[in-house]
């Protein structure tokens, strides 16, 4: 695994630095730049890319929704993975629709850290249950796109896979499908649910009732 540089964005220096000195001890982590809020990261941003950032939703000066944006207009590749708090609940969506591929509560043990810059690395999301679960306590329909057309039983049986964290390459090989195929029918599933990524594909599922957790 290639060295993953990091910028760890959190108004709360104590967090940072603890948080950066667990993952300078893992090897696959290269380079970690700190900010204090969205504004500081975006002006790092310009002159440091990242492979991944992690940021707090909630921050002064410029909030966590408002960095991941302009972050993707300066490097689309760069991979959000958002800080939460349960108290952040309402900005989830606005997160994922901002562009996050992930979302960690802020008190979560560091193994679990790392296996989420380990999935989004790999292409995948990390949403941790104790968010997910949250969300569902505090349904809110008009949040939630709805589609008039229902999903195909292939499409539904792609959109679980996918869901469980399988890459449209396992998933063609578990299917005995060509990738293409498979990408075919990601791109149709974001297409009909209006989703941006897999985290909205994951909430999607749970949603309707297709993915149980």
């Amino acid at each position: 695994m290639k060295k993953v540089d990091i910028y760890l964005v959190d108004d709360h220096s104590l967090f940072r630095e603890g948080l950066k000195l667990l993952l300078s001890n893992l090897d696959f982590i290269g380079k970690i730049f700190e900010a204090n809020n969205g504004e500081e990261f975006i002006q790092g941003l310009k002159d440091n890319p990242v492979d991944i950032a992690l940021l707090d939703i909630e921050m002064p000066v410029m909030n966590g929704i408002e960095a991941a944006k302009k972050a993707r207009q300066i490097q689309p590749s760069v991979k959000i993975l958002a800080l939460s708090m349960y108290s952040d609940k309402n900005y989830y969506l606005s997160m994922i629709d901002a562009g996050a591929c992930g979302f960690l509560l802020k008190n979560s043990n560091f193994e679990e850290v790392e296996k989420a810059i380990t999935d989004v690395c790999n292409d995948k999301s990390y949403i941790s249950i104790e968010i997910l679960n949250d969300i569902l306590k505090h349904p809110d329909r008009a949040s939630f796109n709805v589609f008039d057309s229902e999903l195909t039983e292939r499409e539904t049986e792609i959109l679980l896979l996918i869901c469980r964290g399988f890459t449209n390459s396992e998933i063609a090989a578990r299917l005995f499908l060509s990738k293409r195929t498979v990408d075919k029918h990601r791109e149709n599933l974001l297409q009909k649910t209006q989703s941006k990524n897999t985290a909205n594909l994951v909430i999607y599922a749970i949603k309707n009732g297709l993915l149980q957790i």
